[in-house]
């Protein structure tokens, strides 16, 4: 009797290990990817080819929603996603505190898609005039590279105006309430300030900004499924690819998911950069540009070598059916 009791004991911590071991699987098997109420990855989670492309090798894919570039990289750096799209910025401070990532791909320059915005009734004419002005922006995120091109481009120091650092539903609150001078912001909250508020552009970034957008990974899980990032890049290129021939549609696909009326929506898609592509020299380049400035207004604490982290697909690698 002992001995069947105890074979069926064994037998019992076989089934649990075995489950466990599925379970730890099936978590390893779950690609989890960081978007923000813009972009090509929020037109790849309308459009569900993702999923059905990686289903076949047993990947889920879970997405989250972030408010901006900044608090994406944390939900990375602290190892709650995998993968996710930013604005240039938001990747130099976080490779400055340490992050853990990789540049994958980047989309093709967006300049008008952010902008300097002031109330419609506004005084303020040109960016010389915000000297001494309180401007709101989220820290670290795409537009303030464009506000530290934009004074240098006026003859003014970053010191010579208040910054106030807030995500950008707050920022448009304040905005509103006229308790700032100006608001630096991207798409689509630009695209709806401009309708909603009747705010008028005081600099977009034509001209001194390429305003790239990057997509990043984890290190680790660049290096350990490059498979599924090269999948994932070809889906969003192909994406990008159809959504350029087909604004209209992209706008009757994505404005619920926003909860964008469609004129604002059209707006933000007509002025997105499409075509996914791997980093090259002159990219690499750029961004290091925006590194140096950043340190060299004491803004992150210490230089960077952007091609330090840069993921260099592997010459053959199979792509997911």
């Amino acid at each position: 009797m002992g001995t069947l009791f105890l074979r069926r004991g064994l037998v019992a911590l076989f089934a649990a290990a075995v489950s466990f071991g599925a379970i730890t699987q099936a978590q390893a098997e779950t690609l989890r990817i960081g978007y923000q109420k813009y972009g090509t990855l929020v037109l790849l989670k309308a459009k569900g080819t993702l999923e059905k492309r990686l289903a076949s090798q047993g990947i889920d894919v879970k997405w989250t929603e972030f408010p901006g570039g900044p608090q994406l990289l944390e939900g990375l750096n602290v190892g709650s996603i995998d993968f996710g799209v930013t604005g240039e910025t938001p990747p130099v401070f976080a490779q400055a505190a340490g992050a853990d990532l990789l540049y994958v791909a980047y989309e093709p320059p967006a300049p008008t898609s952010e902008a300097i915005l002031v109330p419609k009734d506004s005084t303020l004419q040109s960016v010389k005039d915000l000297k001494g002005k309180k401007v709101v922006l989220n820290k670290g995120s795409n537009v303030h590279y464009l506000l530290v091109r934009a004074l240098e481009e006026a003859g003014l120091k970053y010191s010579d105006i208040q910054t106030v650092f807030l995500p950008p539903a707050d920022a448009r609150a304040a905005f509103e309430r006229g308790s700032v001078d100006a608001w630096v912001i991207w798409d689509p909250y630009q695209a709806a300030a401009e309708k909603q508020l009747q705010a008028r552009t005081l600099r977009d970034g034509t001209g001194i900004v390429e305003n790239l957008q990057f997509y990043l990974a984890t290190k680790p899980y660049a290096q350990q499924h490059p498979q599924v990032i090269k999948a994932l890049v070809e889906e969003v290129r192909a994406v990008g690819e159809w959504s350029k021939a087909n604004p209209e549609d992209v706008t009757a696909q994505v404005a619920p998911i926003l909860g964008l009326p469609a004129d604002i929506t059209l707006t933000s898609v007509k002025r997105q950069g499409y075509g996914a592509e791997f980093l090259n020299p002159q990219t690499v380049a750029a961004q290091q540009k925006i590194a140096d400035s950043f340190y060299q207004l004491k803004l992150i604490p210490k230089p960077l070598r952007i091609q330090d982290v840069i993921w260099t697909p592997p010459a053959k690698v199979a792509t997911a059916p």
